[in-house]
């Protein structure tokens, strides 16, 4: 098939690692992905549309297209794909409105509706897809990483000294601040605990030392392997139930253990005291952390698990596997009909 993906850029963390990832397996099966950035300027999509009739099948991601933009898309596209890792249809944690929106709602479901299959990153986003666009046509592919990017985290840290890690951007460290009272009772009750943040913006504690670290695509793995165990945090809420764990795969990947509370996918990839701990509490973060604080053969053992967990379920290869079982069924669809 010859493929073509409407994308905010190839370069976005998105496009990185839910087609870009993807596309040396997929050529290798014989097809192609084409990765075009979508035009800001109406005038000019519209433009970018009517060339899409040279491909097999078009991939939108994420984008929530007006109702006569998809219309137009879907009237040349001849085959319709739509790709997303967020709740689209609610507006996200930091939302001062709430939320509920019908403006996202109500284009999400055109969006869905209008296409040939709908690819969400996670079962809580495919569920909801499939209350408009029905189950038969909604399949859910992970976001995966690459393992062979990442080294193996040594765990050289002595018992008691231990280095948490946080990647992310500036927009999700708004999320980890409304965790600011368990990172303090952390440096209170946890000595020796440091926090790296992975990042283009940084926080400060009063109790737990932060060590900045810019984020660069370059250095990004072996700065998270560098760190003893993996942290992520995400309000309880419907946006935070659509996210897809990426900075928890890439810990696991790297062989750390994770801490993380118990909302969403985290749950599915933190198996509470085989790859990390889930907690909820502050004393659950508190007794989690010292407990692989103090014991480095603890943390080599649950990232080794961790690693073992990405390669069966969230590696590369696995999410190629899935786009390509889905690509033959779209082409079986076709012939038959």
């Amino acid at each position: 098939m010859r493929l073509a993906a409407l994308v905010e850029s190839p370069d976005h963390v998105c496009c990185r690692y839910r087609l870009r990832a993807f596309q040396p397996l997929l050529e290798r099966a014989g097809h192609t992905l084409t990765l075009l950035p979508l035009p800001r300027s109406v005038w000019s999509r519209w433009r970018l549309f009517r060339s899409l009739c040279a491909y097999d099948a078009v991939i939108l991601q994420r984008r929530l297209l007006s109702r006569s933009e998809t219309t137009l898309l879907r009237r040349h596209a001849q085959r319709l794909l739509f790709d997303f890792d967020d709740a689209l249809w609610l507006r996200d944690s930091q939302s001062s409105k709430g939320f509920e929106s019908r403006r996202r709602r109500n284009r999400f479901r055109f969006i869905v509706c209008s296409c040939d299959a709908v690819i969400g990153g996670n079962s809580f986003l495919s569920e909801n897809a499939a209350r408009w666009a029905g189950a038969q046509r909604c399949t859910v592919i992970p976001t995966c990483v690459d393992n062979a990017r990442y080294p193996l985290a040594r765990h050289s840290s002595p018992p008691g000294s231990a280095e948490l890690v946080w990647v992310g951007s500036a927009s999700t460290l708004r999320g980890l601040e409304r965790a600011r009272p368990i990172l303090e009772a952390l440096g209170r009750e946890v000595p020796g605990l440091k926090l790296k943040l992975i990042c283009d913006r940084f926080l400060t504690l009063q109790h737990l030392p932060v060590l900045p670290c810019s984020w660069s695509e370059a250095t990004e793995a072996a700065d998270i392997a560098a760190a003893d165990i993996g942290l992520s945090w995400v309000p309880d809420d419907p946006w935070s139930r659509g996210k897809c764990g990426l900075k928890v795969l890439q810990y696991l990947a790297a062989g750390l253990p994770v801490v993380v509370n118990p909302v969403g996918v985290q749950t599915e990839m933190v198996w509470h005291g085989e790859t990390g701990f889930l907690a909820s509490t502050t004393e659950e973060w508190v007794w989690a952390m010292r407990t692989l604080a103090e014991d480095p053969a603890l943390r080599r053992q649950m990232g080794t698990a961790g690693r073992r967990l990405v390669e069966a379920h969230y590696a590369v290869k696995c999410g190629s596997e899935k786009w390509l079982r889905l690509l033959r069924s779209l082409e079986e669809i076709r012939v038959s009909a």
